[in-house]
């Protein structure tokens, strides 16, 4: 697999890494065999970088993935703080980071994490000098060897990519989010800092497995955070309403070249977006897992697909979208 500097960490990672969410929670039932076995399948196809959050599974995805990388070393694993408390930027104190690096120590049974990100916090947080002089604390006590941020929008991406010490900046970038194109990679590789593109297949629509007659469980973000009643609704099908992304993947199909999965399609489509470092698609099963894996290995994409990604989303999703993250 093509490897990648990932950002301010030092670390060279492959293109395809795996998001963990899946196995944590909040995306329907995902039985611990077949959480480890998508975490193996992953791994055996080339995917060396894991992202995963102290939130998912209230600890669950973690410990997944701490019983993974005891017997698989060389793995980069970056994790996520501060989703467990109420959304207040006060509660981003030293001794909390303290606690919450701490907990997810323990839970993936690490002296030192690799990476570990603010999780999507509120946005005064990332002005306050306090917090990243707090982060920074960390990196010298030896409870994490970097730190980055999470964003919902691409003006906190732009804030974060200011500070020194971040080295990585994680954000939605897939065909319904083209905003990061315009001034967030570009600031992100100006400076040396890391882009994990998230939500790449937009909660599964790029896939082009769904339609109208598509169910999701109780459980599953895609059936209770349609409107942003648990979270952002930008982390639910990037915010696109399902309709209209249902008719955007229709449109976009004829442009995926013979071989490639729509699904693929989506992922290399943001491998080949200058300035990303890694894509982080979930998985729910081995076969998915070594399916998005093999994304890194198709050719760059013909300029007529990007065009037509260009078209579609500025048709259909742009009006939605683009003002809102």
């Amino acid at each position: 697999m093509e490897k990648r500097k990932l950002g301010r960490t030092g670390r060279e990672i492959g293109v395809v890494g795996l998001g963990a969410w899946q196995i944590g929670g909040s995306w329907g039932e995902v039985g611990e065999d077949d959480a480890l076995a998508t975490l193996e399948a992953a791994v055996d196809a080339g995917v060396d970088f894991i992202d995963t959050a102290d939130v998912y599974g209230d600890g669950r995805s973690e410990r997944l993935v701490g019983r993974l990388i005891k017997s698989r070393p060389g793995l980069t694993v970056a994790t996520k703080m501060g989703r467990r408390v109420p959304q207040d930027p006060a509660a981003y104190t030293l001794d909390n980071f303290r606690a919450w690096t701490d907990r997810s120590r323990a839970n993936l049974g690490v002296d030192t994490l690799d990476l570990v990100q603010l999780h999507c916090p509120p946005t005064p947080v990332y002005s306050a000098d306090a917090v990243f002089d707090a982060l920074d604390t960390l990196v010298e006590e030896g409870r994490t060897a970097a730190y980055g941020v999470s964003v919902e929008t691409c003006e906190e991406a732009l804030t974060a990519i200011a500070r020194p010490g971040v080295a990585t900046v994680q954000i939605i970038l897939n065909a319904f989010r083209l905003k990061p194109l315009e001034r967030v990679l570009p600031a992100a590789a100006e400076a040396g800092v890391g882009i994990i593109a998230r939500v790449p297949l937009a909660s599964g629509l790029l896939s082009g497995k769904y339609d109208e007659s598509t169910t999701f469980a109780p459980d599953d973000h895609r059936a209770f955070n349609r409107h942003g009643e648990a979270f952002d609704v930008g982390e639910t099908f990037s915010g696109v309403d399902y309709g209209t992304g249902l008719e955007a993947v229709r449109r976009l199909r004829p442009l995926v070249p013979e071989g490639m999965t729509t699904a693929q399609f989506a992922l290399r489509w943001i491998i080949d977006q200058p300035g990303v470092s890694v894509v982080i698609p979930g998985a729910r099963n081995p076969e998915q897992a070594r399916a998005n894996a093999a994304a890194a290995a198709a050719p760059p994409l013909p300029e007529a697909a990007l065009r037509g990604v260009r078209e579609v989303y500025d048709e259909l999703v742009r009006p939605q979208v683009h003002h809102r993250w």
